[in-house]
């Protein structure tokens, strides 16, 4: 073993480390990590730097911009309004109506601008009808991940891989190339949450802010908001006493909230933690000042505060929406590349004319749009590029790749199909999407190269594996998010998620093999 495995491994292990401790946000670990390898000549400055520049990552940073410009349109909540019954009805009649059209949003917006603007809203029609709220969170987390892996476009995780195979010197995925198997997986992973998920899921949980208490605050003018920490907020890892969040923001906190549980005692002891919800009694300006703040994942006040729909704006945003998937689905077509040699009419050509038109029409406040871009997803992204290449350089990939042939010999290709989906998807759960794909996928080129079978069958394995974070609360935003606001716990997120990761493993390693053969 060479001292560049050693060291690249003692890194790997590090960095994992780091990520389930949450040290810091998982974009300065990988950072750190990368800085590791250029230091011992494992990467060179220009590989290190390649995945600043890869077209997957600068796409989903244009991409959050489009979700900014269909969100700020008003029209994603005048749709989940019009989706939601109104009088009488029931937990599966609502979920049968709602869940599919979410699902397929979020085919084509980033995941977390639905959650949080569907989460609130839901929330305050599930108690205006009578209904656990409980019952419907944690299935909205749920389908924007399962819509999220029917398109390309769908997940950033899914971009990452893409980049990733058209570095390595394969044709990347089309539009709606893995639609192939997700549609399969979308759909069977929404029955089985129409059927089980009422069941699993707990009734509404009791808040603890005494009504009396709510009732004289809101003598004096003030209401109730449920604010979900992001991991940009400042106070993060300190105790309310070391950060003084009435000074910061005019409010006092009444409650914290964490895995379900709201904590006891006294608050000003109790450390802050990345996707804690806080219950603070505020006025009507609270909402409005900190409502778009990279501080907080959600401000929830149970009224409506989503931007007033201007019909004009709204259409419009669709419609450029619609155009830009149109416009990447049939510029992959022969037809259009013999029309356009000169031009690569892909998803990138349209997201950037697309983001540009929204500027420019001020769909989105161009002069802010700094703040609608998560930069530490796309410093892990770029990260992820050089730490694949960092094992495949020092051997690292073709290494385990030979450990796992050899535990796998006598199956075949399926059981190595199965052994790479469950590495994958145990690092998407413990630490992020984005960071189990960079190590997934050195291993997948390895697996096939050794085996000499076409890898797109490993590539496509990567993309649903690192998808389906359904188990924990931390390996996804949207399932965090959710947590807070219906104040569920970590064991709920075991109880419905654990079989429906059962569900998406054997689809995936079914399915994949009789769409790319091997």
């Amino acid at each position: 073993m060479t001292f560049d495995i050693i060291f690249v491994f003692l890194c790997l292990i590090g960095m994992v480390a780091a990520l389930v401790l949450d040290k810091m946000r998982p974009g300065m670990v990988l950072f750190s990590v990368v800085v590791l390898f250029l230091c011992a000549g494992i990467l060179s400055p220009r590989e290190m730097l390649e995945g600043f520049s890869n077209k997957g990552m600068i796409t989903v940073a244009l991409l959050f911009l489009v979700s900014e410009g269909v969100r700020q349109s008003g029209a994603l909540g005048q749709i989940i309004k019009k989706l939601l019954p109104q009088g009488k009805t029931s937990v599966l009649t609502a979920q049968v109506r709602m869940l599919p059209t979410i699902a397929f949003i979020s085919a084509f917006l980033n995941n977390t601008p639905v959650v949080v603007i569907f989460a609130p809203i839901i929330k305050r029609w599930a108690e205006k009808v009578k209904l656990p709220a409980t019952k419907f969170l944690i299935p909205l987390s749920y389908v924007t991940i399962l819509g999220g892996i029917c398109t390309l476009i769908g997940t950033s995780t899914n971009l990452v891989v893409h980049g990733m195979v058209i570095e390595a010197g394969y044709e990347g995925f089309s539009m709606f190339e893995l639609g192939k198997v997700g549609i399969f997986i979308a759909a069977v992973g929404i029955v089985y949450i129409w059927i089980f998920s009422s069941r699993l899921l707990p009734d509404k949980r009791e808040e603890t802010v005494s009504l009396e208490e709510e009732e004289q605050e809101e003598q004096q003018g003030l209401h109730r908001v449920e604010a979900v920490l992001a991991a940009r907020f400042p106070g993060i890892n300190k105790t309310l006493e070391e950060f003084d969040f009435k000074r910061h923001y005019g409010v006092e906190v009444k409650e914290i909230r964490r895995n379900g549980k709201t904590l006891e005692g006294n608050l000003n002891h109790i450390e802050l933690r990345e996707g804690d919800t806080l219950v603070v009694m505020a006025d009507d300006t609270f909402v409005p000042a900190w409502g778009e703040s990279s501080v907080f994942m959600m401000l929830a006040n149970g009224q409506d505060t989503e931007p007033a729909p201007d019909k004009r704006k709204k259409w419009f945003a669709l419609t450029l929406l619609v155009l830009m998937i149109t416009g990447a689905t049939v510029g992959e077509l022969p037809i259009t590349k013999e029309l356009f040699p000169n031009i690569q009419l892909d998803m990138f050509f349209f997201v950037c004319v697309t983001t540009i038109i929204m500027a420019w029409t001020h769909i989105f406040p161009a002069r802010k749009y700094t703040k609608y871009i998560s930069w530490d997803i796309l410093i892990t992204i770029a990260c992820a590029f050089a730490i694949s290449k960092a094992m495949v350089n020092s051997g690292v990939a073709d290494m385990v790749a030979g450990y796992i042939i050899d535990l796998s010999d006598r199956y075949g290709p399926h059981a190595l199909l199965a052994v790479l989906f469950i590495i994958t998807n145990l690092f998407t759960e413990l630490i992020t999407n984005n960071a189990a794909a960079a190590l997934a996928f050195p291993l997948a080129l390895s697996l096939s190269a050794q085996l000499g079978v076409d890898p797109r069958p490993f590539f496509v394995v990567i993309c649903m594996a690192a998808s389906a974070s359904f188990s924990t609360p931390i390996g996804y935003q949207t399932n965090l998010i959710v947590q807070g606001v219906g104040n569920y716990k970590f064991t709920d997120y075991v109880r419905v998620g654990l079989p429906l990761n059962i569900l998406v493993f054997l689809l995936s390693v079914f399915l994949i093999p009789l769409i790319w053969p091997f």
